[in-house]
């Protein structure tokens, strides 16, 4: 009868238990890993013979077979070595497990028997949480990680003889028991939106964007504070939740980007990628289908800075994740599917000069529609909130900004208030995510705001999607003023949110 061990597979972020068989057969000697694994799990039996002979066991002259069961997913990784090897020393009465029931094994081994850390392991401990696993034995350098996940014993390992030790229930030699994690000090920013002078209009739609969740678009010339203002953005955004966290830790796990492996990550991730940026960094893809930039922005911010730089095809590329928060990387194996819920920053020049506007720009009306056409309508209509951004005399504006601290609490109040409001619909966190359904429920117009709306309509020939944003960034700007309801002014104060749009209009003739 064949012997059976506990272990996990990961596709995207969601871990998959695998039972692990294994069983010897007569015949010439011979090793055969089934059940779909890659390349990485079929060169498992090279290091399973030397890693048993090299821990004092003999690696039986027999036909093996290895089975990972459900054979019909594909599964990747070299984390099957460890429960591969335990299984077939089990098979082979060479260890008598004791202390084996509900137990699960994950590890990499080393030709020399050490137990190898493997990435992607918080999605293991979680899925081996809901399947009733109640041990798990890994690596050492994995304890950390594994340890954010309540309710799984975990006990990390050296070598392959500990983790036999821990299965006979024998006293281990060096193993690695879960201690308590330290909390993570908080966060102190060296810069504050204090530093920003003279903006004050649109630090206030920066503040509408981060309660809300709304996308924004910045423009203005070269220097006059737009990159500075988008670093300031975390500053201002609130703590994340322990669900929320525990997502984006999934993310980073697949992706091996986990730096404080031991402390749930409170601060909501803020990334930048570079103009010259593939298509598949942003998207994700490669080999193995990882996350890209999108995914990694999960819960947080994504800045692309000089936005108008990068290739046409790369912005297209989200329109979909924009749309339904969520990325499917297909490739021939099979495919990954990512949260992709962040909010989307962006900045850039007026026109190719940079300086429309100003006595110095000899850009012509064909030249900066043409350079802002390098955006195309479906993203632009995709950006809630669009903003100029003009120069401000340094030495002539002594006024310091709002502190990031004060905008901060305004806008936690805001999220409390929403996160209260849409608390029967778990998939909702902000109004930037409302359907059109929940428009109609939780945003009611009254006849004056519904009869200014027309208006914009006609005079802008606004898309539908446009006109929901409007609404959705004043039912936004009506939570931040603790309204109960969307009112005549909260609707202009969004009207007035999309500058770009208008200008381009006008530029055109329209």
């Amino acid at each position: 009868m064949a012997s059976t061990v506990y272990s996990f597979t990961i596709t995207g972020i969601q871990g998959h238990l695998v039972e692990v068989e294994t069983d010897t057969l007569i015949g010439l000697p011979s090793v055969s890993i089934v059940g779909l694994g890659d390349k990485a799990v079929k060169e498992a039996k090279e290091r399973l013979e030397a890693a048993i002979k090299n821990a004092g066991y003999s690696f039986p002259p027999q036909k093996i077979v290895f089975n990972l069961a459900p054979s019909d997913m594909k599964k990747a990784g070299t984390h099957f070595d460890l429960p591969m090897a335990i299984g077939l020393l089990v098979q082979t009465q060479q260890i008598k497990p004791v202390a084996f029931l509900n137990t699960g094994l994950i590890g990499e081994l080393s030709l020399n028997s050490f137990i190898r850390p493997v990435s992607g392991i918080l999605p293991m401990v979680i899925e081996a949480k809901e399947r009733g696993i109640v041990r798990l034995i890994i690596a050492k350098e994995n304890v950390q990680e594994a340890q954010l996940v309540k309710g799984v014993e975990i006990i990390g390992c050296n070598l392959l003889k500990d983790a036999i030790d821990v299965v006979e229930g024998k006293p281990p030699h060096s193993t690695g028991f879960a201690t308590a994690t330290q909390p993570q000090p908080p966060n102190d920013y060296l810069i504050d939106f204090k530093d920003v002078k003279g903006l004050h209009s649109l630090v206030e739609y920066i503040s509408i964007a981060a309660a809300g969740g709304h996308n924004f678009l910045m423009v203005g010339p070269p220097g006059c504070g737009k990159s500075m203002i988008a670093k300031r953005i975390p500053t201002i955004l609130p703590k994340m939740t322990e669900e929320e966290s525990l997502e984006v830790m999934k993310i980073y796990s697949v992706a091996n980007l986990l730096k404080d492996k031991g402390n749930l990550i409170t601060e909501r991730p803020f990334r930048s990628p570079h103009h010259n940026a593939s298509i598949n960094s942003i998207i994700g893809g490669g080999t193995f289908a990882l996350p890209g930039e999108i995914s990694l922005a999960h819960n947080g911010v994504l800045f692309l800075d000089e936005i108008a730089e990068f290739s046409k095809k790369a912005l297209d590329s989200m329109r979909q994740p924009l749309e339904d928060y969520s990325v499917t990387i297909s490739r021939v194996w099979g495919s990954n599917t990512y949260p992709a819920n962040f909010m989307l920053v962006g900045a850039m020049n007026p026109c190719p000069c940079g300086y429309h506007g100003q006595s110095k720009c000899r850009c012509t009306d064909y030249e900066i529609i043409k350079y802002r056409q390098k955006l195309s309508g479906p993203i632009m209509d995709r950006m809630d909130i669009q903003k100029y951004v003009g120069i401000v005399d340094f030495f002539n504006n002594e006024d310091q900004g709002i502190s990031s601290e004060l905008i901060r609490d305004q806008v936690e109040k805001a999220r409390r208030t929403q996160q209260e409001r849409y608390k029967e619909f778990p998939e909702i966190n902000c109004n930037a995510q409302l359907t059109p359904a929940l428009i109609k429920k939780f945003c009611v117009l009254d006849n004056d705001c519904t009869s200014l709306l027309q208006q914009a309509y006609r005079c802008f020939q606004y898309s539908g999607r446009s006109l929901h944003k409007f609404i959705k960034v004043a039912r936004t700007i009506a939570d931040l003023e603790g309204a109960d309801h969307i009112q005549i002014h909260h609707l202009k104060k969004s009207l007035l949110s999309r500058d770009i749009e208008k200008e381009t209009s006008l530029l055109r003739g329209n």
